[in-house]
């Protein structure tokens, strides 16, 4: 292992209060991984994302819930949050997503008529080619080598670059530790072989955890059988949390 790969297994360590960055590392596919394999070579047999399946979501904001109390987020801000869009018989388009979803939906009293409405959930997109990455001054912001953006808070300053380069308004600055924050997720979980506390949580499974690297996982399958579209395509970030039933809508 030469010094750079030193860094980052070091890094990783600190999403890890087991220590276990692989262990039971996928528990929760068909293909299992010995407890003993703890190198980091091991973890460039993986490459996680995400799927988020509209058609399904309820917009009940259990996701929200369970991410606010898992990393103990603080309030105003939120890891991941799920947004209403309503469409009127003049295709007029509106947006709201009050307090994240944490606590679900009203129903809105506009006087026009509502010719469709769908829930869409946001989170972190985990970009091959991250802008948070260019543009943090420090290192601080970099990927896993499992496929994972995650943040440093031994040498993040707070500066906030990323923050404003993100272009799904996906950080924000955690004010009381004086460093950025997102979404990461779960790693603390993932590393143990557990699923993120949000798709453990969805009673609808409109979120899919898993392998792009290993053919037989259920989201390479589900990307193999269903049409699937990305946030900002055009931007050239390469995100990795993949949209089912995305609308036009959707920005």
């Amino acid at each position: 292992m030469d010094n750079k790969d030193r860094r980052k297994f070091i890094k990783l360590g600190l999403y890890s209060s087991a220590g276990l960055l692989v262990g039971s590392f996928y528990a929760f596919s068909k293909r299992e991984i010995s407890p003993e394999l703890k190198k980091y070579e091991d973890l460039l047999k993986f490459d996680w994302g995400f799927i988020v399946d509209t058609t399904r979501c309820i917009g009940c904001g259990a996701c929200v819930r369970a991410c606010k109390i898992e990393n103990e987020v603080p309030d105003t801000y939120f890891r991941t949050w799920v947004e209403r869009y309503e469409i009127n018989n003049k295709e007029a388009v509106r947006v709201d997503s009050p307090n994240g979803a944490i606590e679900s939906f009203k129903k809105n009293n506009y006087t026009d008529d509502i010719v469709k409405a769908f829930f869409v959930p946001k989170l972190c997109n985990h970009c091959y080619k991250s802008a948070c990455t260019q543009v943090c001054p420090v290192g601080a912001t970099f990927h896993s080598p499992d496929g994972v953006v995650l943040i440093d808070k031994e040498h993040c300053v707070g500066c906030g670059y990323c923050v404003q380069a993100c272009p799904y308004a996906c950080r924000y600055i955690n004010h009381e530790k004086g460093t950025a924050d997102k979404c990461t997720l779960c790693y603390h979980r993932i590393s143990k072989g557990e699923l993120p506390a949000c798709v453990n949580a969805c009673p609808r499974n409109a979120r899919v955890f898993g392998n792009l690297k290993d053919p037989k996982s259920q989201i390479r399958k589900i990307l193999h059988q269903r049409r699937y579209g990305l946030l900002k395509p055009d931007l050239g970030t390469n995100p990795k949390c993949y949209y089912i039933g995305l609308d036009l809508e959707v920005k």
